[in-house]
């Protein structure tokens, strides 16, 4: 038997079984690292927290970051063709709030009351986040409610002092301390 076949067979037998609202509690489930995505210029700059961005390889030097269809940077990040990857300290979670919307704040807004630095693509950086990664859209998938943009890393700035990162998870924000187990 197939994959295809194993695909059809499943959806036979499950045909009362909705994936939406258990997926979207089984991910919540999931912590995540917080960054904040950073994209645009003057008056156009925007962003967006995720819990998903990731390295897609090292050689070449690939980020991913999903973005909803319906957000307000997905047009921006298109437009410009890049983003900045700036992953988060445990101090920072009214950073990620802000460029979550709380409160209704929108677009460059979600910069006011911290240190930014542009960086070679044109993104802003965060000044103090534990590490910042500027990325050249490189392509974008576009699958339902979400784009992958896959980003050539241009450049990467680390935290002099790395401390704890600011974690999701159900719904709320934390702190991961590296703790190693034996």
């Amino acid at each position: 038997m197939n994959i295809m076949q194993k695909s059809k067979n499943f959806e036979n037998n499950a045909s009362s079984f909705e994936p939406q609202p258990r997926l979207r509690d089984a991910m919540r489930r999931l912590t995540g690292g917080v960054s904040v995505i950073t994209a645009g210029v003057g008056d156009t700059r925007t962003g967006l927290t995720v819990t998903t961005a990731y390295s897609l390889s090292t050689e070449p030097s690939l980020m991913v970051i999903s973005v909803n269809r319906n957000s307000s940077s997905y047009p921006v990040i298109r437009q410009h063709q890049h983003f900045c990857v700036n992953i988060l300290s445990a101090e920072h979670r009214s950073v990620a709030e802000r460029f979550s919307g709380v409160g209704g704040i929108k677009g460059k807004a979600r910069y006011l009351g911290q240190s930014w630095s542009r960086l070679e693509s044109g993104a802003l950086a965060l000044d103090g986040a534990l590490a910042n990664i500027d990325c050249a859209v490189e392509e974008l998938i576009e699958r339902h409610s979400h784009g992958l943009f896959l980003g050539r890393v241009l450049s990467v700035r680390l935290s002099e002092t790395p401390g704890p990162q600011l974690i999701y998870q159900h719904g709320n924000y934390g702190a991961y301390h590296a703790q190693v187990i034996a």
